[in-house]
């Protein structure tokens, strides 16, 4: 499943924006012009949508669409070929004995697997999204960074989720993160990029704000909360701020971006709040897996088996799908 394909980088954006990117001076002005988040507003908000209900009919709707918004990841040292194609296998066909179950958005795998994600799930239309620039840290140069993302590329990879340097927005090195995003951008050629901010390490909610407008001003096609190896990684209310800006972005320019929860969500019900949230949030033109996914590896297990409790009346329990 490809990402939306609206991403022009500043390319005829308003002139607002177009001013922002202009030099250092600029965009720190403009990121620290944007309104400061309301740190209990959200939280309450956040934890309100969570409270949400949904009926059983409407339940499996929800289940099947998260299942579509799913990024099947493996991101471990110990990966090898064989763990690669089994979980393409289930990407393809998440409960063997259900045909009708969606399939994932993608697979999302270490760039030097690529290749073999993009082998085993040929003709299948899943897409596989590969991490790039020295995840999880980034802490490597920039024609490293660069290298890195042209290997996932060349391997097949049709999104890259690259990972910002933490260390220089928390600076205020803007315009260095701002052009490095850039400069992944353009070595992606044809494939989408999501870049990863690291909520948990940039400490509050006006930080995330600011690099999710920094993240869509260099040309981000998805906003990403985590790399799933920092704690705390996704949560409702960081999830809410990253959903307003790319509703605003919308709102300004007219371009669709995405938005990406990734680590710790491991359930079914918590899926449903983060689709509950999409909805209230940015609005239900969000609640596709062009614009919205989840990152995640054991969430599926969870989907399928809800899944089969709505259609069967009845709790199958972990030994009827596969566990990751």
């Amino acid at each position: 499943m490809a990402a939306p394909s609206t991403a022009r980088s500043g390319a005829g954006l308003p002139a607002e924006l177009t001013e922002a990117t202009r030099d250092d001076t600029a965009l720190r002005r403009f990121l620290h012009g944007l309104p400061g988040v309301d740190q209990v507003g959200v939280e309450q908000r956040a934890s309100g949508l969570g409270t949400r209900s949904i009926k059983k009919a409407a339940k499996l709707w929800a289940i099947d669409t998260a299942i579509n918004m799913v990024d099947l990841t493996t991101l471990e040292g110990a990966d090898t070929e064989g763990k690669v194609r089994a979980l393409c296998a289930k990407a393809r066909r998440p409960d063997p004995e259900r045909p009708d179950t969606p399939q994932v958005a993608t697979v999302c795998v270490y760039p030097d697997l690529a290749e073999v994600a993009v082998d085993a799930l040929a003709g299948s239309g899943i897409g596989v999204a590969s991490v790039a620039t020295a995840f999880p840290a980034g802490r490597a140069n920039r024609a490293v960074k660069l290298a890195d993302t042209e290997l996932a590329v060349s391997a097949g990879a049709s999104e890259v989720d690259m990972v910002i340097d933490r260390g220089a927005f928390l600076t205020g090195q803007y315009m260095r993160v701002f052009e490095e995003i850039q400069a992944v951008k353009a070595a992606c050629g044809s494939a989408h990029l999501k870049v990863i901010l690291e909520t948990g390490e940039l400490a509050t909610y006006d930080n995330v704000r600011r690099a999710s407008w920094l993240a869509l001003l260099a040309g981000g096609d998805f906003i990403k909360t985590s790399t799933g190896k920092v704690s705390p990684a996704a949560t409702l209310p960081v999830t809410h701020v990253m959903l307003q800006a790319v509703r605003d972005w919308y709102t300004a320019t007219g371009e669709l971006r995405g938005v990406k929860p990734a680590g710790g969500i491991r359930v079914t019900k918590d899926a449903i709040r983060y689709l509950v949230t999409v909805h209230e949030v940015a609005g239900p033109q969000w609640l596709t897996g062009e614009l919205f996914r989840f990152g995640a590896s054991s969430l599926l297990n969870d989907l399928v088996l809800q899944r089969r409790t709505q259609l069967d009346g009845y709790y199958s329990g972990p030994d009827y799908v596969t566990v990751d």
